[in-house]
């Protein structure tokens, strides 16, 4: 049963240097925004009115981007309104926010959280006023420590911090410096993004991976065991590859999507997972309002994922998390030679990689998740030759 709903805000001021989201750039003119939001959250309302509602309420919702806080509490509560309406909000169902420090202001804050948002991700990025600029971010570091601030205030206990390692002239020493001050501001969760050089975006243009002003993968791996070792001395849980949290305040969404579950997808670039049809949206907003002229017709033209798509992607997204695999449930879902063969193929893997403790398969932390893509992709390797493949007649994706 499909309990969760991602929606998406495409609006910013600008596009960051190493964005490749589908996004508008509205600037800086309240006129020209307020008109887009208003035709953008229309459209979003249609698209919510059309889909077939299943039998169980959302237990999460998350509002994505873009910049969601240059769209007014009115529109969120209007959008909140009508999943209400159509699909149904459970009582104590987690609703997220991204928010960009300098886009908000506390009676701007105080109306989302009136319109039910209970749950605030906050896109930081760096503490260091050169870095955010070289990244084409509009916010600073007062806007930050104002954004915590204004957090703190309202009594928003469920909050997240955005950081991002790898950034071009980021020593490990500055690195070291923003998880400080990060530890010290005590949000409940944190997500750690190591910089990835996208097609198509400025840094693209400007710079290659692993060459100055740029990390190398050593350096790199470095960041990465610094986070894990500050943050967890520090209290926080390393629950998944990218991802800290304090007792109790893991994202109950996004492990929606780590454990490969079903969830709808509403906006312009956003992708839905229902009855196993993995499908995305337009990602310009013309194409979209064109696409919504389709439905409901639209929404079945995805064929649905193989027994054998399913499998990969179980395997590639549970291995994100701290707790791994279970082969129990597993076994329940696939033909226990599949999960079988996957034990066998584990247990040439590396120990201090990945582990086989009891019923479950995990990484180890931090070297397991540090290498997490090879160690999947010598499992997929490992796997491609069994008979169950080839009685599956398909060929096996290497990524």
């Amino acid at each position: 049963m499909t309990t969760a709903a991602y929606i998406h805000l495409p609006f910013c001021r600008r596009r960051c240097f190493y964005c490749d989201f589908p996004i508008t750039v509205v600037g800086e003119s309240p006129t020209l925004r307020e008109s887009l939001i208003q035709e953008y959250v229309a459209a979003l309302c249609q698209e919510i009115a059309q889909t077939p509602a299943e039998p169980l309420p959302l237990q999460t919702i998350f509002f994505g981007g873009g910049t969601p806080s240059l769209v007014l509490p009115q529109y969120i509560g209007q959008l909140l309104e009508v999943l209400d309406r159509q699909i149904g909000i459970a009582l104590g169902a987690e609703i997220s926010m991204e928010m960009d420090p300098g886009t908000f202001d506390r009676e701007q804050l105080q109306g989302y959280l009136k319109v039910g948002v209970n749950r605030v991700s906050l896109g930081v990025q760096a503490f260091d006023d050169e870095l955010l600029r070289v990244c084409g971010r509009s916010h600073n570091v007062a806007d930050v420590e104002g954004a915590v601030a204004m957090i703190d205030r309202a009594g928003v206990e469920n909050w997240s911090m955005d950081l991002i390692s790898g950034l071009p002239q980021q020593s490990l020493a500055d690195w070291q410096f923003a998880l400080e001050r990060a530890i010290a501001l005590n949000p409940p969760h944190l997500s750690i993004y190591d910089l990835i050089i996208e097609p198509k975006t400025v840094f693209s243009k400007r710079y290659q991976p692993e060459a100055a002003p740029l990390p190398t993968q050593e350096q790199a791996a470095a960041a990465y065991r610094l986070a894990h070792d500050m943050l967890t001395a520090a209290g926080y849980e390393h629950y998944e590859i990218s991802n800290y949290a304090l007792g109790g305040f893991a994202c109950r969404h996004n492990q929606v999507y780590w454990r490969n579950q079903p969830y709808y997808g509403f906006g312009m670039g956003a992708t839905s997972y229902l009855g196993h049809r993995r499908f995305s949206r337009p990602r310009t907003r013309r194409e979209y309002y064109q696409w919504l002229q389709t439905l409901p017709a639209g929404l079945n033209q995805v064929n649905p994922d193989s027994l054998w798509d399913r499998w990969l992607e179980t395997l590639m997204l549970g291995l994100r998390l701290k707790d791994g695999l279970s082969f129990t449930a597993l076994a329940a879902e696939f033909p226990r030679s599949w999960v079988e063969a996957l034990q066998a193929a584990a247990a040439k893997v590396s120990p201090e990689r990945l582990c086989l403790t009891g019923d479950r398969l995990h990484l180890t932390q931090p070297e397991g998740f540090l290498v997490a893509n090879h160690v999947i992709v010598t499992l997929w390797e490992a796997l491609e030759g069994s008979v169950f493949h080839q009685q599956e007649g398909q060929p096996l994706p290497i990524h």
